[in-house]
């Protein structure tokens, strides 16, 4: 609301989608790409942590994903592994974790230092530090622990993608921030 009381539109933030590369997403986790049957394990597998329970390996249906978004998530206890069935182009929003603690500086002055239903401490991703990445092909993302994600997001009316996390992820390690009600903030991306 403005200072008159009246309803305000949330801002829109364009983002032009960045190609999901080993290089360009190394900050947020791994890409994974077609390897030959029979190499050994190595830098390009995937980097797992899944010590904390029991994984659960499986294809999730999703419809009705438009290219826009409010809400960020992130998960505490696992590396979070996602890929379309197909290769499909599928898109992804992104920002580093920020799973603190409470006594440490909190990088953006203007946000406050927050706890987590699971029990531990973030600090919400400023809009600023979004960005949106395309993935296309025959390739996997990997999800470091406590990355913020938005998604998977697609054009098409529904889409199939594997999931890889905990038995129980989705229900004692799940934070989500809405920018909608804190900042106003509506991502758009832009390809």
């Amino acid at each position: 609301m403005d200072s008159s009381g009246k309803a305000t539109a949330p801002a829109v933030l364009k983002r032009n989608a960045i190609e999901a590369t080993p290089e360009s997403f190394k900050e947020f986790g791994q890409v994974i790409e077609l390897s030959h049957d029979g190499e050994e394990f190595g830098p390009q597998d995937a980097q797992l942590d899944l010590s904390r329970g029991i994984p659960r390996f499986y294809i999730m249906r999703l419809e009705t994903r438009s290219l826009t978004f409010n809400a960020i998530t992130y998960h505490s206890k696992v590396t979070q592994c996602l890929g379309n069935v197909g290769g499909h182009v599928w898109y992804l929003g992104i920002a580093k974790g920020s799973i603190v603690d409470p006594k440490e500086t909190v990088p953006h002055p203007d946000q406050e230092v927050m706890q987590s239903e699971c029990g531990h401490y973030y600090v919400p991703p400023h809009p600023d530090d979004v960005c949106v990445f395309r993935i296309s092909g025959p390739k996997f993302l990997k999800l470091n622990i406590g990355t913020w994600h938005a998604g998977p997001l697609f054009k098409a009316d529904a889409m199939e993608f594997y999931n890889l996390e905990l038995s129980n992820t989705n229900v004692v390690d799940h934070t989500t921030h809405y920018f909608k009600d804190g900042t106003g903030t509506v991502f758009a991306i832009d390809d």
